[in-house]
């Protein structure tokens, strides 16, 4: 550990972090961990490159970051005890203890706690950012907190400003989405809606195109004729694709142009063509 840091172990309510199996905190499920009802979750944010756009992003309060002191110090550990001794956060902790409170399976020696992330009402999602159309990604069921995390990871990286989840039957921002998202969860507003079908078609009445991802799709996802329009992407559970209701308030299917035996592609794969297709179209547009 760099020379003058403290090494503290304390959690943010004071105290030492309680043993695992304690009174105080039961060992919780790893994977698809459950949120506050209600809420959207972020609160427990693990793996390296999560907690360190937690800590640049600045855009939530933090409680705590936890590092574990006998981990080799390299770079991106040292930047990430820098910025949270800066904010007064740091606690450096055992690997033990790391894996005691982690909910996912490696979260690489350091876990944050932080306020949880903030809902937004879907009419704000719906306005333009910075002078460009929203570009929104919509989820219609998806469970898998890896594809969940991933999907975000590549629409933040594609430019979206929005993405749209239901607060029922569909996984929210557990550790585990945290993580696979790699920090795109700091960048990107989230609305909370009772029914994917309803949101659609309020989008629709804001003057945003719904375009559902479907193997069927009479549009090629390259050559959407609305790219450059205020757009929602709207991806399916895994496995059995876009709910049928989903898919009749769509304003169009997009597929993507599968060249080799393979019917499908993964949800998480199929999301990064598909809003990395939009994002090359905005950007051939003049004024995008």
């Amino acid at each position: 550990m760099p020379r003058g840091r403290t090494s503290r172990s304390v959690n943010p309510r004071g105290g030492r972090p309680p043993r695992p199996g304690s009174a105080t905190q039961s060992r919780r499920p790893r994977g698809n961990a459950p949120v506050q009802a209600g809420g959207l979750g972020g609160d427990q944010v693990e793996g390296r490159q999560a907690v360190r756009e937690l800590l640049l992003s600045r855009g939530r309060a933090i409680d705590a970051v936890y590092v574990a002191a006998d981990r080799d110090p390299v770079a991106i550990i040292t930047e990430i005890m820098d910025l949270a001794e800066d904010r007064g956060v740091l606690h450096t902790v055992s690997s033990y203890e790391i894996e005691s409170m982690a909910r996912s399976d490696v979260p690489q020696g350091v876990i944050a706690r932080a306020e949880p992330l903030r809902v937004f009402d879907l009419d704000e999602l719906t306005k333009p950012v910075d002078g460009r159309p929203p570009f929104l990604v919509v989820f219609d069921g998806i469970t898998d907190p890896h594809n969940m995390g991933a999907v975000l990871r590549s629409a933040v990286s594609a430019g979206a400003t929005g993405a749209v989840l239901a607060r029922h039957r569909s996984v929210h921002v557990t550790p585990v989405v945290a993580k696979a998202a790699a920090g795109a969860i700091e960048y990107l507003p989230f609305a909370l809606v009772a029914g994917i079908p309803a949101a659609l078609a309020e989008l629709k009445n804001a003057g945003v195109w719904t375009v559902g991802l479907d193997a069927e799709g009479d549009r090629l996802v390259d050559e959407l004729p609305v790219a450059t329009e205020p757009i929602a992407l709207v991806f399916g559970a895994e496995g059995r694709g876009l709910s049928s209701l989903t898919r009749n308030r769509c304003d169009l299917l997009a597929r993507i142009d599968l060249v080799g035996p393979l019917e499908s592609l993964n949800v998480s794969a199929a999301a990064a063509v598909s809003c990395f297709a939009v994002a090359r179209q905005r950007s051939q547009s003049p004024g995008q």
